[in-house]
């Protein structure tokens, strides 16, 4: 089993800036991706920005420029660095690592409102 736990959420104004961070534990492999993914109320989830070992980044259109994903392979540590925030970001974020199946953090809420 991963555990991934998730913080940095919180209320921000658009055009502000938020740090999200995600530690996983537990049977780690770690060549394992891990990314951000997101939700919306009433919409699906989607990627936000995913992570390889390597370094290797893909982020999702309407976050590009604006988001940054980073890894951290000794601590198994990902963040996400979000900037020029939008309302449309509004949403909980979730950590996700994918081996085999996908797991899942618990989630932290994002609100962009004025």
């Amino acid at each position: 089993q991963v555990q991934l736990v998730e913080s940095g959420g919180g209320l921000v104004q658009p055009g502000g800036s938020l740090r999200l961070s995600c530690a996983a534990s537990g049977n780690i492999v770690r060549f394992a991706p891990m990314g951000w993914y997101r939700q919306a109320p009433g919409k699906q989830r989607e990627l936000v920005a995913t992570i390889t070992w390597g370094g290797t980044t893909n982020y999702a259109d309407s976050v590009k420029g604006r988001f940054t994903i980073s890894r951290d392979n000794a601590k198994n540590t990902i963040d996400l660095q979000m900037g020029s925030l939008k309302l449309e970001d509004t949403a909980v974020y979730y950590c996700n690592y994918h081996w085999l199946t996908d797991y899942w953090g618990q989630g932290t809420q994002v609100t962009v409102s004025s």
